[in-house]
């Protein structure tokens, strides 16, 4: 069984900053690709940040220069560390990752539960 599980959220006031943390457990033989999204009130999910297996990111042109997206693989954990942050990045942010459970290379896709974060003006 594959687990994604947030962390790292909270209330800050703008310009302030919080590291989110993605950690999976279980049956991880291989981790490909792994997304932040976050979800505001009444709007649609949106991607925030990716990074791949090999370290390649992406990053929503709201959050280019503010946020940045890394990976530690032996722990199987990718990070969100925001800075600079701005009321309108409040929402539940959540992790997402393809994980292969086996070496089949067969790759699922996984959710976490998300966790909050709430900026203040």
């Amino acid at each position: 069984q594959v687990q994604l599980v947030e962390s790292g959220g909270g209330l800050v006031q703008a310009g302030g900053s919080l590291r989110l943390s993605c950690a999976a457990s279980g049956n991880t033989f291989s981790i490909n690709v792994t997304v932040w999204y976050r979800q505001a009130p009444g709007k649609q999910r949106e991607l925030v940040a990716a990074i791949s297996s090999g370290g390649s990111t992406n990053y929503a042109d709201s959050v280019k220069g503010r946020f940045t997206i890394s990976r530690d693989n032996a722990k199987n954990t990718v990070y969100l560390q925001m800075t600079s942050l701005k009321p309108e990045d409040t929402g539940v942010y959540y992790c997402n990752a393809e994980i292969a459970p086996s070496s089949s290379g067969y790759y699922e896709d996984y959710w976490g539960q998300g966790t909050q974060v709430t900026v203040s003006s």
